[in-house]
């Protein structure tokens, strides 16, 4: 932790990346867990793989996204007179940015979890601690001085921030792709039966319009 009579540590400008290999070791209330070196997230996580590994449906990239987003209304890790001097308010240092995407390979976890989403909130919060722990030059999980709990996550709900973001991620799909979609088949009904139909044919679907 930074108090106020201790000096900020230097936020490295260091591009998003692990280089290790081999396993390093996280912990959580439960005991430590290997988890792989050349990735951000942390214990739980990789508790939720091992023991969730159902199937291989993952939890769309667009629910992380918008966690970002969330996440970055709380400051992104950090908040004035919090763990890391430097960090308050700026998301985009620790690379957390929800649009984009700069860390979709750190999203792995399988729909199939506990009925909160409590992983897919913890993995968020593990991933940006990890970010901003490897930012100051500090040891990725050793949870200092960014715990993904307490200054990240900083005791919310599952239950409230995992419906926050489903709802930002619905909304993003839908006016990002749906409704573009949507657009586009409009207006390719409305140049004629011809073109209508080859828009039809391209979503699959017959389009009649004598009805």
């Amino acid at each position: 932790m930074t108090g106020a009579n201790e000096r900020a540590p230097k936020i490295l400008d260091v591009p998003i990346g692990l280089g290790a290999t081999g396993m390093r070791q996280e912990f959580d209330s439960l005991g430590t867990v290997e988890v792989p070196a050349d990735r951000y997230w942390g214990a739980q996580t990789q508790r939720s793989l091992q023991h969730f590994n159902i199937g291989n449906d993952r939890m769309p990239k667009e629910v992380y996204h918008a966690y970002a987003y969330v996440r970055k209304g709380r400051g992104g890790g950090s908040y004035p007179g919090g763990p890391v001097a430097g960090l308050e308010g700026r998301p985009d240092r620790a690379g957390v940015r929800g649009d984009h995407g700069r860390l979709n390979q750190e999203s792995p976890l399988y729909v199939w979890q506990t009925g909160s989403g409590t992983q897919s909130n913890m993995k968020v919060n593990e991933v940006i601690s990890n970010r901003c722990i490897q930012l100051v030059g500090g040891t990725l999980g050793s949870q200092e001085p960014v715990h993904p709990n307490d200054h990240v996550n900083m005791g919310q709900s599952s239950n409230d921030t995992f419906p926050t973001a489903m709802h930002i991620a619905a909304y993003t799909m839908a006016t990002e792709k749906t409704i573009p979609a949507l657009k586009r088949l409009r207006d390719a009904t409305e140049r004629g039966p011809a073109k209508a139909q080859d828009a039809g044919a391209a979503v699959g679907t017959p389009l009649d319009r004598s009805a």
